[in-house]
């Protein structure tokens, strides 16, 4: 009895040794740390969980610019534009994604001051070359210094590389292999099974100069846009969606209104370089995110054809980094649907955003959700069209209900055209 007495003496001196250990690192080196680990932006979300209404958390499309624009503001100060009475703040980092945003999202309070997330749903985050991107190994070893594990514990985890880490050669190696592997199921006839066949084919002088011979920078980019859109979500493996639902599971626990802010591609160059298939892609991964999460008090605003291709900074490459009308009209259909939750602050301002496209700054769905849902009623019907629906379910791994909504989505688009 008398051993077992000393034993817990020692184990709750041990323990108090490392609380009071944490405490003076937390007020001494972490700061130092976080900045030193490239996990900053933990700081920013523990300074606006007092101080802000709305957070803005996102990578580098927020607050990427020009040095031509005559105004530098990023996306999250041109919303805040429309909200005078609330105070936004942004947390971001370049490169990150949902898996990110999840362990950052964990670290606010209940009962803080915030009381919106608005997050970026970046298209191009559930693709192969992003998911297996070199950046990732620095971004886990980051994610190491954000577990909700206190300070402390996370700082010895660092030291001891507890991330997993691979080569860029594996790197490589693993998007090649999503590329040739991963099939592309489309509702019609295509010449291609594979990204890779694809990319393949166009990289075998896709595009031709007058004098015959290959006009490689065009080829070029057009296999990069093969690369960074040829692909189909599947909600069974893609980690970005584990990451998501988990983020939709967070919020709603700790009662914050949760809005995806679905950022804008450029269609434009994809349709002009690759064509219809490419956009085709796109738009039905756009609709699976859609039908997948703008519901259950979660807000998704639909940004994937609002900017025109010239309003991208980076014109030989594909990215979301806009010039300044094209961050101006993504605060503007952002703030007009974040008026569903703050009707009373919502102050509109006049901007000049217009160009092509201009006429979706604002989306009325309601036309188009009717039209959607009639189409659905006629695959539930239809024997035969039921039938089809059901293998390409199987084929994508997804629910025949999540199956028949992009159908329908396609069908509307085609019937929309003629």
């Amino acid at each position: 009895m008398q051993q077992l007495k000393k034993i817990s003496l020692r184990l709750l001196l041990f323990i108090l040794i490392l609380v009071v250990a944490d405490f003076i690192y937390e007020k001494t080196f972490l700061k130092d740390d976080l900045v030193l680990g490239n996990a900053k932006v933990l700081l920013s979300l523990l300074n606006a969980q007092d101080t802000a209404d709305v957070i803005y958390v996102a990578e580098s499309s927020n607050a990427t610019y020009k040095e031509s624009d005559s105004s530098k503001k990023s996306i999250c100060q041109f919303t805040a534009d429309y909200f005078p009475s609330l105070v936004f703040k942004p947390v971001q980092k370049e490169a990150t994604h949902a898996g990110n945003y999840l362990l950052l999202l964990n670290h606010i309070k209940n009962n803080c001051r915030i009381k919106t997330a608005i997050i970026t749903l970046n298209l191009r985050s559930f693709d192969a070359s992003w998911i297996n991107s070199k950046l990732e190994t620095s971004l886990l070893r980051t994610n190491v210094l954000l577990q909700n594990y206190p300070p402390l514990i996370n700082r010895f985890l660092l030291s001891l590389n507890a991330y997993h880490i691979k080569s860029d050669k594996q790197r490589d190696e693993d998007v090649l292999n999503h590329l040739k592997q991963d099939p592309l199921v489309f509702p019609y006839k295509f010449n291609y099974k594979t990204a890779h066949e694809w990319d393949s084919a166009m990289a075998n002088g896709g595009f031709v100069n007058a004098d015959g011979s290959w006009n490689n920078p065009k080829i070029e980019l057009a296999c990069h846009y093969i690369k960074a859109y040829a692909f189909q979500i599947n909600t069974e493996t893609n980690p970005r969606i584990k990451d998501f639902d988990e983020i939709v599971k967070l919020c709603k626990s700790k009662k914050i209104h949760l809005v995806l802010n679905l950022l804008a591609e450029n269609i434009q160059y994809a349709d002009s370089l690759v064509g219809k298939d490419l956009v085709f892609l796109m738009k039905q991964n756009r609709d699976l995110l859609m039908n997948r999460y703008n519901k259950d008090g979660v807000l998704v605003v639909d940004n994937l054809q609002l900017v025109c291709g010239y309003d991208y900074i980076n014109q030989n490459w594909t990215t979301e980094h806009y010039m300044q009308r094209g961050r101006m009209k993504i605060a503007r259909n952002l703030a007009t649907n974040l008026k569903q939750l703050y009707p009373k602050e919502f102050k509109d301002i006049k901007v000049n955003v217009e160009g092509c496209y201009s006429n979706q700054v604002v989306i009325d769905s309601t036309l188009i959700l009717k039209a959607l849902k009639d189409i659905e009623r006629r695959i539930r019907s239809t024997p035969e069209w039921l039938k089809q629906i059901e293998k390409k379910a199987k084929e994508r791994n997804i629910t025949i209900d999540e199956m028949i909504k992009l159908d329908a989505k396609y069908v509307y688009d085609t019937e929309t055209k003629k």
